[in-house]
């Protein structure tokens, strides 16, 4: 199969480490339920960050060419990039991504500012029989959801129903995601021809991993959770499971989601999500997403209203 990431790599004492990117944030235009998101740099220095902040999944594209080399093509049909998100990153961070395997189909990870600063670290591996991801360990031990606000009214078990989706090339993702696939294709870290057209055995263009968080998140506002705000919310943590993969470019779907966990800290209320894409007829899925959104307490000033943030 043709080269599928150019990116250069380094190896020493058993870490394989990717060269330093600058992300591009691309989320500064993002709006939910009437007002900015964290991306926003007004809205992130009210809640003491200095600016908007890079949306996690963006430093998923990054690790593709780590996992790619550990675990060859697979990687794309079968992969899972599970993370805990430690710090954020901003536009202008010059960011290092690293994997060293622990398992035959396992490896840990973490990302780094040129600093040394934490910015994630988890797991990466590949099916079909999968092992423990970080966050499914994560989550035996997640602190209680004590005194919510924001969630109180969601319970862990509520679902929707199954929607259609798709992604073109040039199709707009919404208020969420202003922007096309083309053009984070245009400013993806690590471009890759399996992103633009049939490359090998693959009939058509893949759906990055970092887009895949996009495709997951394109219905919530069709069936929301019951979150009260307006609240800001953040990705803390977040696992993308292909199971029978490629997804393409163009590909009728369908996803459906479950709230699987709720979990609190000092700062945050945590709604974890399981969202599930399938084949339409098909009543397994190909992919899931296990996602910990965490609206910030601080951000929420008790309104009745309940609104569609999740």
């Amino acid at each position: 199969m043709t080269n599928l990431f150019p990116t250069p790599l380094t190896e020493a004492d058993g870490w394989l480490t990717g060269p330093l990117r600058a992300p591009v944030q691309m989320l500064s235009a993002q709006s939910y339920d009437g007002h900015a998101s964290i991306h926003d740099d007004s809205a992130a220095q009210i809640l003491g960050f200095k600016g908007g902040t890079i949306e996690g999944p963006t430093h998923f594209s990054q690790f593709d060419p780590l996992a790619v080399h550990l675990f060859g093509e697979s990687w794309l049909e079968t992969g899972c990039i599970s993370a805990h998100f430690r710090n954020p990153a901003f536009e202008g961070d010059r960011l290092r991504a690293m994997a060293r395997r622990i398992a035959p189909n396992k490896a840990e990870i973490r990302m780094e500012r040129e600093d040394g600063t934490e910015i994630l670290r988890g797991s990466l591996s590949v099916g079909p029989d999968h092992p423990a991801s970080a966050l499914e360990e994560r989550m035996e031990t997640l602190p209680p959801l004590e005194g919510a606000r924001i969630l109180a009214d969601v319970r862990v078990g509520m679902q929707t129903p199954r929607r259609p989706v798709s992604m073109a090339f040039d199709q707009n993702m919404g208020h969420l995601y202003p922007f096309s696939l083309a053009e984070k294709l245009s400013r993806i870290t690590e471009p890759s021809p399996a992103y633009r057209g049939a490359v090998g055995r693959w009939r058509e263009a893949v759906i990055p991993f970092e887009m895949l968080s996009v495709l997951f998140c394109y219905t919530n506002k069709q069936d929301p959770f019951p979150v009260r705000g307006p609240a800001i919310g953040l990705f803390a943590d977040q696992e993308i499971r292909l199971l029978e993969g490629p997804i393409f470019v163009g590909e009728p779907l369908e996803i459906g989601r479950e709230v699987v966990a709720l979990s609190g800290s000092r700062r945050t209320e945590s709604m974890w999500v399981r969202s599930s894409i399938y084949r339409p007829g098909m009543t397994a899925p190909i992919a899931t997403m296990l996602l910990n959104l965490a609206s910030l307490k601080d951000s929420y000033k008790g309104d009745a209203d309940k609104v569609v943030t999740a």
